[in-house]
């Protein structure tokens, strides 16, 4: 499910994961929740790196997924996408020169296409604050070069230049992977590097704008509305029966353009990938209790399946096996941490 490499070392961490539902395990910096929305093997794979007080985040994966993605309190999140990277933000398609800024505790929602890679860069809210000190700036100096986000923010910058930011991070990321000891034994490394990260991050910001939206951006925009309003209901009444009438009501939409809408962000009918969603949610209490404290018919109740062997047929599409194999599963032992050649310590 999933293998840790390098536990031994705090400052680099790299996690595999082959099931969603595991997608956030380990996960202390941002709140992740993923859906696959195909019944495919998922390889997905997430690099931590720490540098003195900010870190970057490295996604990458071969299959599309539905995420949701809310930053930690304290914690200003950046995101650049690779150059193959396909998907939307919010609705909004992934383009060159696309940047993300998210405001402390602010949620955005990601479907992501196979051959996705992103960076994220997260950075403490004070460290804004010694920035402005260390480079002696007036207020009204900083408020033209920076300005916090608010909530989940598109902008646009230079393809170059968002590039190079990416490209920046990219290596970044290689470099621990070969060398993890420069940033695990090397406290100056770490913060030679995170010097080099925010001036290259406030470099691209100083010239970035708002991305205006086209016409077809914001219609894209309000279908993923659609969707999320749609999924909460799902999500907040979890032992009720999924009914087309009711999520038209809620998104105050007709069947049709719920439909549409869904089939447009997600490639799914609403039914089909809320019941997926269901059925991560039950996977996830099962992987996370035992035979002595749950059952699965407890758990396909409580999210709304009442046809048991329906249930399981679902399931077993979804997940390659039966809703008791998971149950009866024993969590795996960590794997033994790995050089960049392969070796065990």
């Amino acid at each position: 499910m999933i293998a840790h490499v390098f536990s031994d070392f705090p400052a680099v961490s790299v996690t595999e994961i082959s099931d969603p539902a595991l997608a956030d395990a380990g996960l202390e910096l941002i709140e992740l929740d993923a859906v696959q929305l195909e019944s495919q093997p998922l390889r997905a794979r997430r690099v931590l790196v720490r540098l003195a007080s900010a870190s970057m985040l490295f996604h990458a994966c071969n299959q599309r997924l539905r995420t949701s993605t809310r930053v930690h309190p304290g914690l200003l999140g950046y995101v650049t996408f690779g150059p193959r990277a396909r998907g939307t933000v919010n609705g909004v398609p992934v383009r060159p020169g696309m940047l993300l800024a998210a405001a402390p505790e602010s949620e955005a929602r990601f479907v992501v296409e196979p051959g996705w890679e992103s960076i994220t860069f997260l950075l403490p809210l004070d460290e804004i604050g010694r920035q402005r000190t260390a480079r002696q700036r007036t207020a009204r100096q900083w408020a033209g070069e920076w300005r916090p986000p608010k909530g989940v923010e598109t902008l646009q910058a230079s393809e170059a230049m968002v590039c190079a930011l990416f490209d920046w991070g990219k290596r970044l990321v290689e470099t621990a992977l070969e060398r993890p000891d420069l940033f695990n034994e090397r406290e100056t490394d770490r913060v030679a590097a995170q010097v080099e990260l925010i001036d290259a991050l406030l470099a691209t910001l100083r010239q970035a704008s708002d991305l205006a939206p086209s016409r077809g951006d914001r219609t894209r925009r309000s279908r993923g509305q659609i969707v999320r309003r749609a999924e909460e209901y799902a999500l907040a009444r979890t032992g009720a029966n999924l009914c087309v009438s009711d999520l038209c009501r809620v998104a105050g939409v007709s069947e049709r353009t719920l439909d549409y809408a869904f089939k447009e962000v997600l490639g799914l009918t609403p039914v089909a990938y809320l019941t997926r969603l269901r059925l991560h949610r039950v996977r996830k209490a099962l992987l996370a209790g035992t035979q002595e404290s749950t059952t699965v018919s407890a758990q396909a109740l409580a999210w709304g399946f009442w046809h048991f062997g329906e249930f399981a047929r679902s399931y077993r599409e979804c997940f390659g096996e039966l809703p008791s194999e998971t149950l009866r599963r024993r969590p795996e032992p960590p794997a033994l941490p790995e050089d960049a050649a392969g070796k065990t310590p």
